[in-house]
């Protein structure tokens, strides 16, 4: 990864423990942190344990980037840092972002967690800020790992010393569980008992979200606040999705990793040609330049139908992130977009498709009648 972006990487076992570190590092505690609204509510919860305060930033309808020429003065001028999320490996604007952060004299962050193989302005994503994290169990399917890329290499041994101080020793029973797990869950999907496994889950009360996004649980997460900074105190949202997000890893699961990382170029390879296809599709984003998008964000009349048609079809439809973070988080926790509106129609409107399943897809969307979203307030 040091020869791809040109930078000093280091490997950290989750994108999430990686964007702690960065936040911990670049930002003083009670900071403001312009992000987007659109993300993963695991990011949000990262952001308010490093003790920082999320400012939502107004996005583009299309592609759900951050619109810089949308964002008030008065914001700009309260800043501590900027985050960018690059939603589904879709660039954020990071050239202008990087400009305005260098003017503003505040960091500049990138999470790429989406982004392995995508490019803005001629360079890759994540070499742009000051750090960029990147997760390896997107692209690569290692199902854990990833890394904290820098510009400034001098910072190596203070963020892995950062880094060690928050891990867990490795664990023998959770090294077998990470080698057994692609076979066990191949096992549930070839004998399609995917539905009975979640409803086993629920029943068992291990069910972490019954929607797209996890229970807020305001009055524990004010309990939180106080605690912040600190992973601690936001263990139980900060690891959904994610057990091990702070485990050391062992050597079969830095193996795999390895492995499956070496196979990059040709999974690169085969997103750019689902890609492709999905973007030449009635529900793409006109005018989308073709990249490796670990998923395509098709804009439908009603997402909801599309996901049940695509689940009889055997296709999960994953990384959903409805409603924006404003909406679901609230002034308590954060600071509301001065302009949501077009976050919410992408939110509600964007089906991310998986460009390894782009036939798949586009069968299911024509026979079930999916119609395209319509313009904004239509």
């Amino acid at each position: 990864m040091r020869g791809r972006l040109g930078r000093e990487c280091l490997y950290v076992p989750s994108c999430r423990l990686g964007l702690y570190v960065a936040l911990r590092h670049w930002c003083p505690p009670g900071g403001r942190v312009l992000m987007s609204p659109v993300n993963d509510d695991v990011i949000l919860f990262v952001v308010l344990a490093a003790g920082l305060r999320p400012v939502m930033a107004p996005l583009d309808p299309l592609d759900a980037s951050i619109d810089v020429a949308a964002v008030p003065e008065s914001v700009w001028s309260g800043l501590s840092a900027v985050l960018t999320t690059n939603l589904y490996g879709n660039p954020d604007p990071a050239p202008e972002l990087a400009a305005r952060c260098r003017a503003s004299g505040i960091p500049l962050l990138e999470d790429a967690a989406h982004a392995i193989g995508s490019t803005v302005g001629g360079r890759p994503v994540g070499t742009y800020g000051d750090a960029a994290v990147f997760s390896l169990s997107k692209h690569t399917g290692a199902g854990t790992g990833g890394f904290l890329a820098v510009r400034d290499a001098g910072l190596r041994t203070e963020l892995a010393g950062a880094r060690d101080a928050l891990l867990h020793p490795v664990r023998a029973g959770a090294e077998l569980a990470h080698a057994v797990r692609p076979y066990a869950e191949a096992a549930v999907r070839g004998l399609r008992l995917v539905r009975a496994a979640r409803a086993g889950l629920r029943l068992l009360g291990k069910e972490e979200r019954a929607g797209i996004r996890m229970p807020l649980r305001p009055g524990e997460l004010r309990t939180a606040l106080a605690g912040a900074p600190g992973l601690d105190p936001f263990h139980s949202w900060v690891r959904v999705d994610l057990h091990d997000y702070r485990l050391t890893p062992g050597r079969a699961r830095l193996r795999r990793t390895r492995r499956l990382l070496g196979r990059l170029g040709a999974t690169l390879a085969a997103h750019r040609t689902g890609t492709e296809k999905l973007l030449a599709s009635r529900w793409a984003a006109p005018g989308a330049p073709v990249r490796p998008l670990f998923r395509v964000p098709l804009l439908v009349a009603d997402r909801d139908a599309a996901v049940a048609a695509l689940a009889r079809a055997r296709v999960t439809t994953g990384y959903l992130y409805d409603p924006p973070l404003d909406d679901y988080a609230g002034e308590p926790f954060v600071d509301p977009s001065p302009a949501p509106g077009p976050a919410r129609w992408f939110a509600r409107h964007a089906l991310p498709a998986d460009p390894l399943r782009a036939d798949l897809v586009l069968e299911v969307l024509r026979a079930s009648g999916t119609r395209p979203a319509p313009p904004r307030g239509g």
